[in-house]
This record gives structure tokens, sequence and C-alpha cells, in this order.
């Protein structure tokens, strides 16, 4: 799978809420009230991510939790990349504001 250009990532955003294009990755952030609500949601995905065997970079920062998604094999954002991004929405909307 070869990597999108940056319109094609730009068109594919526009319908996900929260993501964003960042370096060579999809990225989002999300907030939880605790530490522990935030790794239950990167528990939730990394279900979902070994199921799709595709692999988020992960950072946790006590209650934030972000995900870069990106495809090292093609260097870039695959359609592989919204795919995943569109799962871990469906599965985990982010939460209301706090």
């Amino acid at each position: 799978m070869s990597a999108l250009n940056a319109a094609e990532i730009a068109e594919r955003l526009r319908p996900l809420s929260g993501w964003r294009h960042e370096g060579p990755a999809l990225a989002r952030t999300w907030h939880f009230r605790d530490f522990r609500e935030a790794m239950f949601f990167v528990n939730g995905v990394a279900v979902l991510a070994e199921r799709a065997e595709h692999h988020p970079d992960v950072a946790v920062h006590y209650n934030e939790v972000t995900l870069s998604l990106w495809s090292h094999s093609a260097g870039g954002i695959t359609e592989r990349d919204f795919a995943l991004a569109r799962e871990i929405d469906a599965f985990f909307p982010a939460p209301p504001a706090r």
C-alpha cells in the first residue's frame, strides 16, 4: 500500500473529528478523568490494533493519550491508517469535555 499525498490526506481527514495530519502521521489526543481511564482506553485500542495487525504509536501523559498512526513500510499515511482511525473512533468516541 502506498502513502497518500497531502491532498488525499486532507480529503480523508474532513469526516474525522479530532484527527490531524502531524508530520508523517495521523494524530489525535484524548483527555480522560484519570490515569486508569486513560489506560482502559489504551488497552481497548490495543485490541483493535492487534485485530487490524496495525499498531499506533502511543503517548500517555497521566490522563492524556495521543495516538499516532502511520504506515512505516510506506513511509507515510495510507488508507490503512484511516481505516484504523475510523475503527478507533467508532469504539471510543471522544469523552465529553470536563
